[in-house]
């Protein structure tokens, strides 16, 4: 590009009055970082890269034979660690908490986080992630925010970044939590660095070094480009950028995203570490020895293999038996076989009787499977260092129970758990960097078109509440008037439980207006989640931010938890509901141990909402009240009511010409209506008093034939106490005599007894 055009292009808000700040302080970072120790990383990266996979050296053909043992372990590593691109999941924190604002907020964070990993093509970021992981022990990826213009039209999107391990730095700490620092570095040409750093620090970029890069095996894009360092400094709380050349910051601001971690990027997937900092110690390190000696033994394996041919000796003419070995062992043509010796006594006894001496090939054959024992031993003690057990390689003993090859599955997966659960976490935090940056920065039409959720605005619910508001206000208005007119109150006077009845109406229409008013007011709408999802203080105390397992799912254990799951819902729900149906109070508690048996159990959002919403259901149902014929068939006749008076307001309102004959004739109808109702309630109380009154006059009856029952039983039992009391009378006297008698009798007997 020519000066000319350099110079056309506007300043934009650079100010060339402004002093920049140096940029020395933070290219020292960078040197510091390959001082510590990453330098040397780097550098036997490289050598493991070209150890692992370089097309140049496995196509020479000159080259030694190698067994390819480290690239077959990754091979078996990489898939055990990660498989499956990992899905967001975004739950309320708390399982208990059904609040509507936090469940439709989740279910929105989540479907967005969903959609940005299915366009940031997360499985081969993951993927190139994980291949570091195994390879070099460290893999990470960086996460930015990019917003533009776009056909007039606002578009925000989430970038998601595999980082090559050259074009990563960070502070040389112990941990990771005393990291202060991070940077990337990004290739940028001269006009992509124009169009991003000229309107802040000017022509300052043209020095830059620009240079065709190149990487280790050669390649290229053909293209100049300068190295730019993208540089978080937590202290400083300021991002910086920086490149080679140039003496200045190319930019400097503030952090342009409020993240929890402050950095834009998850910490590194890590495997092995130095002690006491964040070096990387590749696997390879490890077991480099062992791999030196296959390659060795392969090596002379294939040597000797070479030379396993039917070669023989026979009698010529003058030469000597050295040089006649020597040419037999270093022959290539397969067609040769003999080899004339012109001193055939230097064979000694071995020339003396046969024509033809052949090589000892069983010597050979030996040493060849000698040393093939012994790379298999040198392989296994590889695989005994790497972790790799005999079943992950699909080696299985035919004779070896069920249970030892679960066994050996198992404790062949420990030595890699540690790189699944780094996967995993790495996943998880990409998952929240992603919610937390479209959290507070993407506006409401962006997350409602990428989730495609349909959640109302405060504006639509204003709407609704100002219609319900005017249909109160017409029924309430429709009271006055009837109120203040001459002829409805007379009527009220002559039939005033008509004309409360028709209050009481009125009254329930706009109580039930009301409730409906509540229930717009504590509808979830789109700024209520927006508030939520912006309140950084609340937003992490709220929301639970995971993500599933990116390891490949055992069907079979799979299977078994769905029907597990199924067994465990479809007992509950058997127990449930007949429980329910015939005691409706043990509703609430069926419902809390049905949504508790789910918890247990992934069964995915939609399950759960619909588990939540049939245990709400279920207590709704149980709490009404059992139907009521008579109630119903008065609830109709009021809506029936209402509905009438409802129309007589409308036709008010629209001011029709004949709204006055309409109302006499509903009016008419209601009186004929009401005045029917009075008159069979007035037989029924008729009949029903005339029924009291006979049932009143027959106890009466009946009460005064108790009474004369009760006279008579009594003179009866007076008249028997009478004659009792004669009989009683009759032998006092009788008792009397009889005892006069006998005194009578004793008195002449001892006047008797005397005389003589």
């Amino acid at each position: 590009m020519t000066d000319d055009v350099e110079e056309s292009v506007e300043n934009g808000e650079f100010d060339p009055k402004k002093p920049l700040k140096k940029s020395a302080p933070y290219l020292k970072l960078i040197a510091r970082y390959n001082k510590a120790g990453f330098k040397d990383y780097g550098d036997r990266a490289d050598n493991i890269d070209k150890k692992f996979a370089d097309l140049e050296r496995l196509a020479n053909t000159a080259r030694d034979r190698e067994f390819s043992i480290f690239w077959a372990n990754i091979q078996v590593l990489g898939p055990s660690i990660y498989s499956r691109p990992p899905v967001p999941v975004v739950i309320p924190r708390f399982r208990g908490d059904r609040k509507p604002i936090p469940r439709v907020a989740s279910e929105l964070l989540e479907r967005c986080s969903i959609v940005a990993f299915e366009m940031e093509d997360i499985d081969g970021i993951m993927r190139a992630t994980r291949d570091d992981l195994s390879i070099l022990s460290r893999g990470v990826p960086w996460v930015r925010y990019e917003a533009k213009s776009k056909d007039n039209k606002f578009v925000e999107r989430i970038c998601i970044d595999h980082v090559n391990r050259k074009d990563f730095a960070h502070d040389p700490a112990r941990e990771w939590k005393e990291v202060d620092w991070v940077g990337k570095r990004s290739w940028m040409t001269k006009s992509e660095m124009r169009k991003r750093f000229r309107s802040t620090s000017g022509n300052a970029y043209m020095n830059a070094v620009f240079a065709i890069r190149r990487d280790e095996q050669n390649n290229t894009d053909g293209m100049q480009k300068a190295g730019v360092w993208e540089i978080w400094s937590k202290s400083a709380n300021r991002v910086v950028w920086v490149t080679e050349g140039v003496e200045v910051l190319l930019d400097d601001d503030e952090p342009h995203l409020t993240l929890d971690g402050f950095f834009p990027c998850p910490k590194p997937a890590y495997g092995t570490t130095q002690r006491n900092s964040l070096i990387p110690v590749p696997d390879y390190v490890q077991y480099k020895d062992q791999i030196e000696e296959v390659n060795e033994l392969t090596a002379r394996i294939s040597s000797l293999t070479e030379s396993v041919k039917v070669k023989g000796f026979y009698p010529a003419g003058a030469s000597d038996i050295g040089e006649a070995i020597e040419a037999a062992i270093k022959s290539t043509d397969n067609r040769s076989v003999l080899v004339p010796v012109s001193n055939w006594a230097a064979f000694g006894d071995l020339g003396t009787g046969e024509p033809i001496i052949w090589l000892p090939l069983e010597m050979i054959g030996n040493v060849i499977v000698q040393l093939v024992n012994l790379r298999r031993q040198l392989i296994q003690d590889i695989y005994e260092i790497s972790g790799l057990s005999d079943i992950m390689r699909g080696s299985t003993d035919p004779n070896e129970t069920l249970g030892a090859q679960e066994l050996k599955s198992q404790y062949g997966s420990v030595r890699i758990r540690d790189r699944q659960d780094e996967m995993v976490r790495v996943a998880r935090d990409l998952t929240r960097i992603t919610c937390e940056i479209m959290s507070e920065n993407f506006q409401k039409d962006t997350l409602l078109e990428m989730s495609q959720m349909e959640i109302p605005s405060n504006a639509d619910i204003k709407k609704q509440i100002v219609a319900l508001e005017k249909q109160m206000k017409g029924i309430e208005a429709q009271i006055r008037e009837a109120q203040a007119d001459p002829e409805i109150q007379a009527k009220a006077k002559e039939k005033p439980e008509i004309a409360q009845q028709i209050i009481q109406q009125a009254q329930g229409k706009v109580q039930e207006l009301a409730g409906q008013i509540n229930e717009l007011n504590e509808t979830v709408t789109i700024e209520k989640v927006m508030k939520l999802l912006r309140e950084q203080r609340v937003r992490p105390y709220t929301l639970d931010i995971e993500t599933d397992s990116t390891i490949t799912p055992d069907e079979n254990q799979q299977k078994k938890r769905a029907t597990e799951f199924t067994a465990a819902v479809g007992g509950i729900l058997q127990q449930a509901v007949p429980a329910v149906q015939q005691v409706p109070q043990i509703a609430p508690l069926m419902a809390e141990t049905l949504k508790y048996v789910a918890s247990q159990f992934r069964a995915g959002r939609q399950l759960d909402a619909t588990i939540d919403e049939f245990a709400e259901a279920m207590k709704q149902i149980a709490a009404q009240p059992k139907a009521n014929p008579e109630a119903d068939a008065a609830a109709k006749q009021a809506e029936a009511d209402m509905q009438a008076k409802a129309l007589d307001a409308k036709l008010k309102q629209d001011g029709y010409a004949r709204d006055t004959q309409i109302k006499g004739q509903l009016a008419d109808h209601e009186a004929k209506m009401r005045a029917y109702e009075a008159t069979e309630k007035v037989k029924a109380i008729q009949l029903e008093s005339q029924q009291k009154a006979e049932k009143h006059a027959q106890d009466m009856e009946l009460g005064a034939l108790d009474v004369r029952k009760k006279e008579l039983e009594v003179q009866k039992l007076g008249a028997e106490i009478g004659a009792a009391a004669q009989k009683a009378d009759i032998h006092a006297a009788e008792a009397g005599q009889r005892m006069a008698e006998r005194a009578a009798a004793t008195e002449a007997a001892e006047m008797e007894t005397a005389s003589e």
